[in-house]
């Protein structure tokens, strides 16, 4: 995500990185567009896992991890050896700021729902830090929650 914020245009606002899924909210900056932004990311991201992989001498899971991406790999003609991550993504369009901070309240939450942590705050992996008022792992463009929501039609 580094990366992309440096080289891409990517201003992340929340994110969750969880052991099998990731969540983001996200704007852009610049001339590269959301889905490119997001491919890029997927792209990179991915290499850098696989050879991490690949590298680690002591990573007694290689051969099992490596077999598993290259199968899915083989299944999907987008690809030219191993697949990391899913195709698809699940866009959703944050179009208040009730909605957006539904979204980044059930992102930081994530981890507490699966029981890694009581406090969403105490993930490090998240940027839930970042909305305590401390510095997280990833520099965040914090998003100001609105004093109130009168005005605002609850559900969809």
């Amino acid at each position: 995500m580094r990366y992309c914020q440096q080289n891409k245009g990517l201003n992340l606002h929340a994110w969750c990185l969880m052991s099998n899924h990731a969540h983001l909210v996200f704007s852009r900056s610049g001339q590269i567009s959301h889905s490119d932004i997001l491919r890029d990311l997927k792209k990179y991201t991915s290499k850098k896992v696989l050879e991490a992989i690949e590298n680690n001498p002591s990573e007694s899971r290689k051969e099992w991890m490596l077999n598993i991406f290259k199968t899915a790999g083989q299944n999907n003609f987008n690809n030219k050896e191993y697949q990391f991550w899913q195709q698809n993504n699940h866009p959703i369009e944050l179009f208040s700021p009730l909605v957006t901070f539904q979204k980044i309240d059930y992102i930081h939450n994530n981890p507490v729902v699966a029981g890694i942590v009581h406090e969403p705050e105490h993930y490090i992996l998240s940027s839930a830090t970042n909305y305590s008022g401390k510095k997280g792992v990833l520099d965040v463009e914090v998003l100001e929650r609105p004093m109130s929501l009168e005005g605002y039609i609850f559900g969809y």
